[in-house]
């Protein structure tokens, strides 16, 4: 059974290829695009030349290098820089949740789509009492500045 495998190594290629490239579909940072890619040019390798294992490995582990620096940064700069592209904590922004401790407009903890995060109150000198709903405002580094839904802000 071995035997069949080394006359078919491509086939194994071709199936990592696939399983990487599928599993690029939960990411969509373009890493395992890149490899499947290589993957995918160590089958084609081992296609041409089946006896040579270490020239498939060369040229797969080459193609995604040269993948990952050079085309990877491009398709991350033009899918970031599209229309309409939001970050992950850009989508944050408007979210609602609950404050776990009293925010202040120094600091606090409040819970956003099943994360904690570290919080302040978009007013200063006002304190958000644990448990009360909050929507985020903005971000400030890595702190939700937050507001309380059902308290009027003052003008």
């Amino acid at each position: 059974m071995l035997e069949s495998f080394g006359e078919h190594r491509w086939l194994l290629w071709a199936v990592a290829s696939a399983v990487l490239a599928c599993t690029e579909m939960l990411s969509g940072e373009f890493t395992l695009l890149m490899l499947a890619a290589g993957a995918g040019a160590g089958a084609i390798t081992a296609a041409i030349v089946p006896g040579m294992w270490l020239l498939q490995v060369i040229v797969a582990a080459v193609v995604a290098a040269l993948l990952l620096t050079v085309l990877r940064p491009t398709l991350l700069r033009r899918v970031r820089e599209a229309p309409g592209y939001r970050s992950a904590l850009d989508k944050l922004v408007g979210s609602d949740g609950v404050a776990t401790s009293d925010i202040t407009d120094g600091h606090g903890q409040v819970k956003v789509d099943g994360e904690e995060w570290s919080a302040r109150a978009l007013e200063p000198g006002s304190t958000i009492a644990a448990g009360e709903k909050i929507e985020v405002y903005e971000i400030d580094g890595a702190t939700l500045v937050v507001y309380p839904v059902f308290r009027s802000l003052s003008s």
